[in-house]
């Protein structure tokens, strides 16, 4: 039997990751109503963090104990992968120990590796090019608010990450326009804007990126492995917070994401945080619940 992999937003067709979406919201009216739904017992669900987290630890573990399985934290302390052994190796010993592994990284090939050689699935939790259970989050977060996003346009503002290269991944898989504003040099990965072709407008201006979108979303400007960049990106990037008052030229329906953990008063002024047109509390609590959505998706048959 083939093994399903979920290293990015590519890895599912369009009504996969529909279903996935609708699944969640299911899944998180049960878990409201106090209903006890656990189908993956005794189903062990391996979590490599090389990478610090707060959000996708938590989510895959919450999500993993309320679906009546365990998951087991592993930081590079508690692994051999700093310390010689290779991936390949730890993957072939890992699948054989647990159902799934979750891995959040740096490097994207790691994930790739680890997946080739596993005997289970393998779930991308964040590396260096991709995050692609944030965006089945935020896309579960926009359906929950304002429905469908097909047709819709989305403005991604400040440094093309690897959020903003799993944003043009969804423009793709979601069938919705995505702009994207960042300073110069600061650009996506060209391979994913060549892959989203017209679906996907890069800009230099905010405001024009912004205006009658439906959703505008941001992240930190200098991400974990970026520290010694902090300076020099605060004065580049200055130009590119999403406040209230650009959050005004933006279609009346618009609401405001950020996959957390934000920089109140740089990529997003504190006041828009809190403002109603954002949507962040619920994008978070959707991670666990998308989550949960799409270890059940590759574990039950």
């Amino acid at each position: 039997m083939t093994v399903r992999h979920f290293l990015s937003l590519m890895d599912c067709s369009p009504a996969e990751l529909a279903g996935l979406l609708k699944r969640g919201t299911e899944l998180k009216s049960l878990h409201r109503q106090g209903v006890i739904y656990e189908p993956l017992k005794n189903r062990v669900l391996g979590m490599i963090f090389e990478k610090a987290s707060t959000r996708t630890r938590v989510s895959f573990e919450a999500g993993m104990i309320q679906l009546g399985g365990q998951a087991i934290f592993l930081s590079p302390r508690d692994t051999q992968l700093g310390r010689g052994e290779t991936v390949e190796d730890s993957a072939r010993v890992l699948s054989r120990m647990c159902d799934a592994v979750m891995i959040r990284t740096f490097a994207h090939s790691t994930v790739e590796t680890f997946a080739a050689w596993s005997q289970v699935p393998v779930i991308n939790g964040l590396s260096d090019d991709l995050h692609p259970c944030q965006l089945l989050a935020d896309m579960q977060t926009f359906l929950e608010h304002r429905g469908s996003i097909k047709d819709k346009t989305v403005a991604w503002i400040g440094d093309g990450n690897n959020m903003c290269n799993s944003y043009i991944q969804a423009a793709i898989q979601f069938d919705f326009q995505l702009r994207i504003a960042c300073p110069e040099g600061y650009d996506p990965d060209p391979a994913f804007l060549d892959q989203a072709g017209d679906r996907v407008t890069l800009l230099r201006d905010p405001a024009a990126a912004v205006a009658g979108a439906h959703l505008v979303s941001t992240d930190v400007w200098a991400s974990m492995g970026q520290e010694d960049e902090a300076q020099d990106r605060l004065q580049r990037f200055a130009p590119y917070q999403v406040t209230p008052a650009l959050l005004d030229l933006a279609d009346e329906s618009v609401i405001f994401m950020h996959c957390l953990p934000a920089h109140r008063g740089e990529e997003v002024s504190a006041e828009l945080m809190d403002d109603p047109r954002s949507v962040v509390w619920d994008q978070a609590e959707n991670r666990l619940h998308a989550q949960k959505a799409l270890v059940e998706f590759l574990l039950v048959d």
